[in-house]
C-alpha cells in the first residue's frame, strides 16, 4: 500500500514537472515570437491562452458572440488560440475589407483543418488548401458554368431565365404539397418540404433532373445535411487540438459518412453524363463543366483537363453553394414573417399592387418590390445566419492595422459582429426591413445593403451569391403571392440560433399554412 501511494505521488510530481516544463517552452517560445516582429509593427493583441486548451473556454459554444465580447476590448485585429494553434480573428467592416479586399492575396489561403480533409476526400475547391493558378482556373471554370447556365434564357422564352424556370415550378409543387399536409393536419414543420424543393432546384441546375419527395435516397442526403454543417463550423475543436481527432465523437463519424455518401452520389451521377454527354446538347452545369474542362486552356499553352473525380468536386462546391444557404436563408424568412406578421402582410400587399396574382414573381420584379429585398437583406443582418465565412489563411507575412501577422495562421472572419455593429446600425437588434429603403420607400439604399456581410468578400467569396440571392427572392416572393403563413394560436417561436458554420432556428411543428384569397 505504501508502494502504491508512492508511485501515485512520483506520478503526480512528474506530472506537474512536465506542464511546468511545457509552460516554460510556451512561455520562452512566444517571447522569441514578440522578437521577431519587423520594427514599426506591434504584435497582435489578445487574451492569455492557457496550455493544451488555449482559449477554448472563452470562445465557448457561441464564438460569434464571445469573439464580438473580445472585441470591445481587443479591437478588430485580435489573437486567440484554440488549442496550441493561434488564430486571428477580424472584426470591423473596414478592417475585413481591407483584408480580404485590399490585401485579399495576402488572406486567400484555407488553413488545413481535419475536417477540411474530409470534403470531397479533401479535393473540395471550397475548402481546398491550395490558391495557385490550378485553382483559380478552376474556381472560374465553375463560376462561368454557374453563370452561364443558371442565365441562360430557355428555348421558350428570351425573358425567362432557367433559374427562373426551376424556382417556379418547384414552389409550385411546394405550395401543392404544403395544402395537401394542411388538409391532413392542422400544423406543421415547413423545413421538411423547403429543403426538398431547393435542393430540386439545385438538382435541375447540376444534374438536369428532380426528385420526388419520396425518393429515400435523396431524402436521407438532403435531410441529414445539418451534420455537415455542425461540424464545419469555426473553431471545431477537433480541427485544432490533436487529441480530439482521436476521441468518440458521434457528430465527427456523422460528418465523414455524410460526405461519403454524397460523394458517391455524386460520382454516380457525373459517371452517367459522361457516358450520355453530346458536345452539341448541353444539359446542365454537370455538361457545362465536361465541355469548357475539354476546351478553356491554362495560360494559353495546355488544355486545363479534368478527370471525372474532379468534376465531381466541382459540382459538389456548387451544390453546396446554392443548397445550405438558400434552404436556411428561406426557413428564417418563415420564422419572421410569422413572428412580424404585420410584415408579411406589408410584403402581399407589394406582391399584389406590383404584379398581382396573374402571372408568377420573376427577376426582373426585384425593382418593383423594393419592400421584400429590404425583408430579405433585414434577415440576412438580422439573423447573421452565416456568422462567420468559411476560415481563410495568410499566405504571406503580412501586417494589417499596424499588427503584424505571419505566414500561413488561421484567420476567422466575424460577419456576426459587423451585422450588428452600433456604429453601422441604429438599434441592431431589432428587426426592421425599413432601414433599407429610401424616405418614399421606392428603392433600396445600396450603400446600407453593401453593409450586410452574408457570402464573405474578395478572392474567396461564395461562388454562389448570385444564385443563392436569386433564388431566395424568387421562392419567397412566389410563397407569399399564394399562402399565407402563422403559427398555431398562443404557440411561441423560439428565434435562437444554434451555432453552425449556417445557424439554424429550432425548428417548429406548429406552422399553420392557408391559401390566400383572391382580393
Amino acid at each position: 500500500m505504501s508502494l502504491l501511494r508512492s508511485l501515485s505521488i512520483f506520478s503526480a510530481t512528474e506530472t506537474l514537472i512536465a506542464l511546468a516544463v511545457f509552460c516554460l517552452i510556451f512561455m520562452v517560445v512566444k517571447s522569441l515570437r514578440k522578437q521577431m516582429i519587423p520594427p514599426g509593427l506591434q504584435s497582435l493583441p489578445g487574451p492569455m491562452a492557457y496550455p493544451l486548451i488555449g482559449n477554448l473556454l472563452e470562445v465557448g459554444k457561441n464564438p460569434h458572440l464571445s469573439l464580438t465580447r473580445m472585441r470591445q476590448k481587443y479591437g478588430d485585429v485580435m489573437k486567440i488560440h484554440i488549442g496550441m494553434r493561434p488564430v486571428l480573428v477580424l472584426s470591423g467592416l473596414e478592417t475585413i475589407k481591407q483584408a480580404l479586399v485590399r490585401q485579399g492575396g495576402d488572406f486567400m489561403g484555407r488553413p488545413d483543418l481535419y475536417s477540411f480533409r474530409h470534403v470531397a476526400d479533401g479535393k473540395s475547391l471550397t475548402f481546398s488548401t491550395d490558391s495557385g493558378e490550378v485553382w483559380r482556373a478552376r474556381r472560374k471554370l465553375a463560376q462561368n458554368a454557374l453563370k452561364n447556365f443558371a442565365s441562360s434564357p430557355s428555348t421558350t422564352s428570351s425573358s425567362i431565365c432557367l433559374l427562373e424556370e426551376h424556382v417556379s415550378n418547384e414552389a409550385e409543387h411546394l405550395i401543392m404539397t404544403l395544402q395537401e399536409v394542411m388538409r391532413e393536419k392542422k400544423k406543421m414543420d415547413p423545413f421538411r418540404y423547403l429543403v426538398v424543393s431547393v435542393a430540386n432546384v439545385v438538382c435541375a441546375i447540376c444534374f438536369g433532373k428532380r426528385y420526388s419527395h419520396d425518393d429515400q435516397e435523396f431524402l436521407n442526403l438532403v435531410n441529414v445535411s445539418e451534420e455537415f454543417v455542425d461540424v464545419a463550423a469555426s473553431g471545431n475543436p477537433a480541427d485544432f487540438i490533436p487529441l480530439f481527432q482521436h476521441l468518440p465523437d458521434k457528430s465527427m463519424k456523422k460528418f465523414k459518412e455524410f460526405n461519403r455518401r454524397f460523394l458517391t452520389f455524386l460520382q454516380r451521377i457525373v459517371k452517367e453524363h459522361y457516358k450520355s454527354f453530346r458536345k452539341d446538347s448541353i444539359r446542365d452545369i454537370t455538361d457545362s463543366l465536361i465541355e469548357q474542362s475539354q476546351e478553356k486552356k491554362l495560360d494559353g499553352n495546355a488544355k486545363l483537363q479534368l478527370p471525372s473525380e474532379k468534376i465531381v468536386n466541382l459540382v459538389n462546391d456548387i451544390f453546396g453553394a446554392g443548397f445550405d444557404t438558400v434552404t436556411t436563408a428561406l426557413s428564417w424568412c418563415l420564422m419572421y414573417l410569422v413572428v412580424y406578421p404585420e410584415i408579411q402582410k406589408k410584403i402581399q400587399e407589394e406582391i399584389d399592387e406590383s404584379i398581382g396574382r396573374a402571372r408568377k414573381p420573376r427577376l426582373s420584379d426585384r425593382s418593383l418590390l423594393p419592400y421584400t429585398e429590404a425583408f430579405i437583406l433585414e434577415m440576412f443582418r438580422h439573423s447573421s445566419f452565416l456568422p462567420f465565412t468559411i476560415p481563410h489563411c495568410t499566405t504571406t507575412d503580412t501586417a494589417l492595422n499596424g499588427y503584424y501577422i505571419p505566414k500561413d495562421m488561421c484567420v476567422f472572419v466575424n460577419q456576426w459582429q459587423v451585422n450588428h455593429d452600433e456604429t453601422l446600425w441604429k438599434d441592431p437588434s431589432s428587426f426592421n426591413p425599413e432601414r433599407f429603403l429610401t424616405a418614399n420607400r421606392k428603392e433600396v439604399i445600396r450603400d446600407e445593403s453593401e453593409k450586410v456581410l452574408v457570402f464573405g468578400l474578395g478572392k474567396r467569396r461564395c461562388i454562389g451569391e448570385t444564385i443563392a440571392r436569386w433564388e431566395v427572392f424568387l421562392f419567397l416572393s412566389t410563397l407569399l403571392q399564394e399562402l399565407q403563413f402563422s403559427v398555431t394560436e398562443g404557440v411561441k417561436v423560439d428565434m435562437t440560433p444554434l451555432y453552425g458554420l449556417t445557424m439554424k432556428h429550432k425548428r417548429c411543428e406548429h406552422f399553420q399554412v392557408k391559401l390566400r384569397l383572391p382580393k
